[in-house]
Parts: C-alpha cells; structure tokens; sequence
C-alpha cells in the first residue's frame, strides 16, 4: 500500500529545462525526486499539473506523488526543502491526497501570469524574471485586443508547431492586461492550454502595445488559424503558473496537454 501526497510548489525555472526530467539539462521534476530519495530512500515519479518549459517559473505548481511509508506532511515538506537547497525551488505545502488524486487530469483551472517591465532601463533586480521592453507600451490597447480572444476558439494561431495536443480548440476564460507601476501583468486562466500559447498570445499583444498593430487586428490573426500570422514569441522569463484550481466533488476529466 502507497501514501499519496500533493505538493504545492514554488520555483525560479531560469536554472532549468523546464519542468520534466530531461537528459540534457537539470529540471524542476529532477531535482524534487531526488530530494525524495535523499530524504526516504525511495524513487518516485512526480506527476505535475503542467509542464512548464524552460525558463518559466511557478509560484502554484501542484504535484503528487506515492511513497511506501507514510509520513507528517509537515517533516515531508521541511525535509524537502533541506535537501533541495541551494536550488531555486521550495515546497509550500504538502498534504495528504486522496489515491485517486490525480494532479494533472484533476485539475479544473490552471492560471498563469506574465509580467513586462517596459522602461528605458534594464533590470537589476528583476532580470530573468521578467521581460523587459525598453520603452513603453500602451496597456489598455493590449487589454482592448485581449478580450478578442476570451471564449473557446480554435487557437493554431497561437500554438507551438512542436505542440502535442490533439486539437487546437481550447476556452480561454481569462485574459485580462493591467499595468501596476512599471510592470504591465497580462493575466490568463483556462483548464488547459496549448504549448507556448501564453507567450505566443503575450507576443503579438505587444505588437499592439507597441502600436503596430490595432487592437482588432487580434480577432483577425486568431480566424486565421495560421501559426505565421502570430507575433513573435515573447521569451519565458517573465512567465509564471500562478494557481491550479482542482473541484474534488467533480469526475476526472479527460486528459489535454496543460503546457502553455
């Protein structure tokens, strides 16, 4: 018999592939699992609610995993994060789950941040952590060109080539652009997305901050469906998963690539 945990996390993805364990490169997966056998002694497999790619960070990353012995969820976070320093990575919380807990297929609402930092000066403090566009961009047109895309839509427009998911039909139900002092903080939820669709979409709103595009010019390169009419990529520093919202009273949905 296993015990099943859920891991609420938190990481800088700069030092990282990304999320999954990969040959090439330390990842996020990699470093906890390790953690755990340095901890219990065992191997175990963390299952995420998204893969973020390399680069992207996570401020409510939300995992689960067995173990053979059960133990307080308090000493499994703390050990953890002993033996997870010096990396940038740190469980907030880990609690007992149910067995069928599913961290990826239960999830009903992921939700994810980027922040631009649009002044002349680069930097300091921030750097990796945002990204930085040297001069400034108009906000509420790049809010005026988001809401063309709320609704369920197919999204090929905004959607990696390399991207895994059966179908492109995905229902953004949040996508809103604010500015809170120097850092404009675009804001998006939906139970699943598409890979690099948050930066795909955050590249061609800075097409329309940057006032080479109008604010309806979105609405026209989403019914394109067309990858090449998508602005350029916008990089992953300054993208993180903010939330995964899960309902616990509701069955398991299907499975859908998370990966934005």
């Amino acid at each position: 018999m296993t015990n099943r945990y859920k891991l609420l996390i938190e990481y800088d993805g700069g030092p990282f592939v990304g999320w999954q364990r990969q040959d090439n490169g330390p990842s996020v997966q990699g470093a906890i699992e390790q953690a755990i056998f340095l901890f219990c002694g065992e191997r175990v497999t963390l299952t995420a609610a998204g893969r973020t790619d390399a680069g992207v960070h996570a401020l409510g990353q939300v995992a689960h995993c067995d173990l053979a012995k059960p133990m307080t969820p308090g000493i499994l976070r703390d050990a953890l994060n002993a033996h997870l320093r010096p990396a940038p990575v740190s469980i907030l919380l880990a609690e007992h789950a149910a067995p069928e807990f599913h961290a990826r297929f239960d999830a009903i609402r992921r939700a994810y941040r980027y922040e631009i930092l649009d002044r002349r000066a680069p930097p300091a403090l921030r750097r990796g952590h945002v990204w930085h566009v040297p001069r400034a961009l108009d906000a509420s047109a790049m809010h005026e060109a988001a809401q063309h895309l709320i609704g369920r839509h197919d999204f090929t427009t905004f959607r990696a080539a390399q991207c895994q998911a059966k179908s492109p039909v995905r229902t953004l139900d949040l996508l809103q652009v604010k500015r809170e002092g120097e850092i404009i903080v675009i804001e998006a939820g939906a139970r699943s997305f598409l890979h690099h669709q948050i930066r795909s979409i955050t590249g061609s709103l800075k097409q329309v901050g940057d006032g080479k595009w109008p604010p309806e010019y979105m609405a026209q390169i989403l019914a394109a469906k067309d990858r090449t009419a998508c602005g350029p990529v916008a990089p992953p520093d300054g993208l993180y998963l903010t939330r995964v919202e899960y309902p616990f009273t509701q069955p398991r949905p299907a499975p859908s690539s998370p990966r934005a």
